[in-house]
């Protein structure tokens, strides 16, 4: 996109494709999976959407080049001067709900904090973030179910807007991988608190910390809002202990014991002490982020040296360009 405007994960192309497979089988219900390909098929009919109501070669003024793959007429992109990504312009997704922290605050546009994770700053970027999202969702949703990983999802989504919006108050952003980040965050607190149940447990932890930790850092790259992954991750491996508890291992075929055989409760105790101080730290978390940023508040001033998690400038690039 154009130098001023931000994009959320377009780094998570070709990194998920070999995510590990660790999950232990088990006799629970295995769910089919529809509310993960409804949103690939919402992300996607928005992008149409959008790329429609751009308009290229209508609305192009031609400073930065003429419009690319005219043939598509009125869905042509941007030039690639101004956006790169096969895409529309920032005054369209301004337009049609990116984020853009004055028009939160003091536009009272709070709606920005959702409808930002349903645009994508292009092709590149839409292909990307729904090519992940099937790879980490559609297995989540099918151990899990369609309500926990869509309230993770959804709510993963509203966190990496709200903590982008306390820390980057001069660009637009968009993208759904706050919400991806999200699931990552989640399957490692699934992971953690169902401990006892996995077998090789520490190489399937280790798979996924260097996965998280490699995407995260590539968001250290200008023009990707890094702040919408953390706070997506941070919401989403909360909200792992909240929704994703499993019952310990034999569980189940012991509940039809004889009513004098001992039977083992369903789930261990630090499962429980995890669930309830990650549903506090949710809830103080969150509502201490909405008065900050209601107030108007940067996170940058509070935090000093906040601002090198999302760029971190060198030779060969500016972060505040």
């Amino acid at each position: 996109m154009a130098s001023g405007d931000l994009e959320r994960g377009t780094k998570n192309r070709g990194n998920n494709a070999n995510f590990p497979s660790y999950y232990v089988e088990t006799a629970e219900k295995q769910w089919t999976s529809w509310i993960i390909p409804m949103f690939v098929v919402a992300n996607i009919a928005v992008f149409i959407v959008v790329m429609y109501v751009n308009d290229c070669p209508k609305k192009s003024l031609g400073i930065e080049g003429s419009c690319v793959a005219k043939f598509l007429g009125r869905f042509s992109f941007q030039p690639l001067k101004e956006n790169p990504l096969f895409g529309p312009s920032a005054a369209t997704l301004e337009k049609m709900g990116a984020l853009e922290w004055n028009k939160v605050v003091h536009g009272h546009q709070g709606w920005r904090l959702i409808t930002c994770m349903w645009l994508h700053a292009g092709v590149v970027h839409v292909l990307a973030n729904m090519l992940s999202l099937i790879f980490i969702g559609i297995r989540l949703e099918q151990q899990f179910g369609f309500v926990r990983v869509g309230i993770i999802y959804l709510v993963s989504g509203f966190g990496g807007s709200i903590l982008s919006s306390l820390f980057i108050q001069q660009n637009i952003s968009v993208g759904a991988s706050g919400a991806l980040f999200g699931l990552l965050g989640a399957m490692l607190s699934e992971l953690l608190t169902n401990w006892t149940i996995y077998s090789n447990k520490i190489a399937a932890l280790l798979t996924l910390v260097v996965i998280i930790a490699i995407n995260l850092a590539v968001g250290i790259l200008p023009h990707v809002d890094n702040f919408a992954h953390i706070g997506g991750f941070m919401s989403g491996f909360l909200l792992g202990f909240v929704f994703l508890l499993r019952p310990q291992f034999g569980w189940a075929e012991n509940r039809h014991s004889p009513a004098d055989a001992r039977v083992k409760s369903k789930h261990k105790a630090y499962q429980y002490v995890l669930m309830l101080a990650a549903a506090v730290l949710l809830i103080v978390g969150f509502t201490l982020a909405l008065v900050m940023l209601f107030k108007g508040e940067n996170g940058n001033d509070h935090c000093s040296w906040c601002h090198y998690l999302s760029c971190v400038p060198t030779s060969k690039w500016n972060c505040r360009s």
